[in-house]
């Protein structure tokens, strides 16, 4: 008799467990976040970005050129302005570095650099290199269902996995139920605290995909400041061969 009595709150643990996970003839949290973050990247994906950086008393922009290939691999290039040009940020697996021209180095990227602000913006350089760590780096759960922009969305819970080094303490994440992108996403400090909040707008056909071409990066903690990442043209499903994303090409990609 005692062995039923606890057998019982174990099932009724596991079935909670299972509905949190996956809507009533729904994706699992685990299918969103795959579909999402692939909806971004394709087999591979090649882009042209503008980036403003807005503060109360100045402004800032610039482009670059990215690259990605799988969850693995990524490239990125500023192409303006001249004293930023041709400086690269690079990452294969679970390795990052940065090349700098005017020195003429390439540096590694350590872990303690990743949560440092990347070229001055309200993006960190874990947020560009590791972007694809959502996949595999994070459990998922699938809090509900909210309307963002007047878009039906899942509403994804992401936890750091115990040995993942990344820099957000959890992510709640608003995806589109039915194009799969993402219309909201907010970031967490390890106290759960929202540091950053990102909004996506401007969603339209580019690349033969429905994605969102606008993206605005909000700090919680500083009034007035900003970061608007703008996708100028993008090309998915290209073939790029492993080797271009190498420390060698670093310096002469363009």
């Amino acid at each position: 008799m005692m062995l039923k009595n606890i057998k019982i709150p174990i099932l009724f643990l596991c079935v909670l467990a299972l509905i949190s996970m996956r809507m009533p003839g729904g994706p699992s949290a685990d299918d969103i976040i795959a579909k999402a973050n692939e909806k971004m990247r394709g087999n591979s994906m090649q882009a042209q970005v503008t980036v403003q950086i807005i503060r109360p008393t100045w402004n800032r922009e610039l482009t670059m050129k990215t690259w990605s290939k799988g969850l693995d691999m990524s490239m990125s290039l500023i192409t303006a302005p001249a004293k930023d040009k041709g400086t690269v940020f690079l990452k294969r697996k679970k390795e990052a570095w940065n090349w700098v021209p005017s020195i003429e180095r390439t540096i590694k990227l350590p872990p303690s650099m990743m949560s440092q602000s990347w070229m001055g913006t309200d993006l960190t350089n874990d947020d560009l290199i590791n972007s694809s760590s959502i996949v595999d780096q994070y459990t998922h759960k699938l809090l509900g269902e909210e309307t963002i922009g007047g878009h039906s969305c899942y509403k994804i819970e992401l936890v750091p996995k115990p040995q993942s080094a990344v820099v957000w303490g959890k992510i709640i994440m608003w995806v589109d139920k039915t194009d799969y992108f993402q219309m909201k996403t907010q970031f967490y400090d390890e106290d759960g605290s929202v540091v950053n909040t990102m909004n996506f707008t401007n969603i339209k056909n580019m690349g033969g995909r429905m994605i969102p071409t606008h993206f605005e990066i909000i700090p919680a903690d500083k009034p007035g400041n900003k970061t608007i990442m703008i996708y100028d043209n993008i090309i998915f499903d290209k073939p790029i061969a492993d080797d271009f994303f190498s420390t060698n090409n670093m310096k002469t990609v363009k």
